[in-house]
């Protein structure tokens, strides 16, 4: 597995849930909300995703053993989920924006604001996958609570990014979003192709030594 230690977990967390993939889910939202509300929506939102993250941590094995799976069968799951959203990263496909999502919104800009950004960020399935994964490491207290304390400081980071760079966000060209978004896919299929070697591996399959 590819988290052994709070820096690995923080850089683990940092690729698939950081302020590169976070950026881009704002930067949809700023064109039609103002600097202030932009703000207060990253703070509502960071608090939900952080508190959805404690829970996951600490809950990690009640939530296999409830649905029967293994943690190879998680890691499996998550690699292809990881590789999967990469791929279209890198290819300009956005997945879980509908093709009508830009003309429904509801009266409350601030629970409209959430709602879209439940999947991207809030509860995010890349960022689900690896709370879980990461816990699932080791079995004890301290290690659920190492996971939990670095996916925040990742959600907090983003947060402080977003409120930083709220103004500019109304000036940014849609290409140098999109520029930035298949710099992140490669990064997030490279971390999915070794979840899903590492679930291989923990399902007996030898591979060699990577240099």
């Amino acid at each position: 597995m590819f988290v052994f230690n709070l820096s690995s977990a923080f850089i683990a967390f940092f690729a698939v849930v950081g302020p590169p993939k976070v950026l881009l889910s704002f930067a949809r939202l700023a064109g039609t909300r103002s600097t202030g509300e932009l703000r207060r929506l990253a703070a509502w939102s960071t608090l939900i995703s952080a508190l959805i993250g404690l829970v996951l941590a600490y809950s990690a094995d009640a939530v296999t053993t409830l649905f029967h799976i293994s943690d190879q069968s998680l890691q499996l799951a998550g690699g292809a989920i990881f590789f999967i959203y990469a791929v279209a990263l890198v290819l300009g496909v956005h997945l879980g924006i509908g093709a009508d999502e830009e003309d429904e919104h509801l009266p409350n800009p601030m629970v409209d604001g959430i709602r879209e950004l439940l999947l991207p960020y809030i509860a995010s399935p890349l960022a689900i996958t690896a709370v879980l994964v990461g816990s699932l490491t080791k079995d004890d207290w301290g290690w659920r609570t190492t996971v939990a304390g670095a996916y925040i400081a990742v959600v907090v980071i983003n947060y402080f990014c977003v409120a930083a760079l709220a103004p500019l966000m109304r000036r940014t060209h849609r290409t140098s979003l999109e520029v930035l978004s298949r710099l992140l896919g490669l990064l997030l299929a490279a971390v999915g192709v070794e979840l899903f070697l590492n679930g291989l591996a923990g399902l007996g399959l030898h591979l060699p030594d990577g240099h």
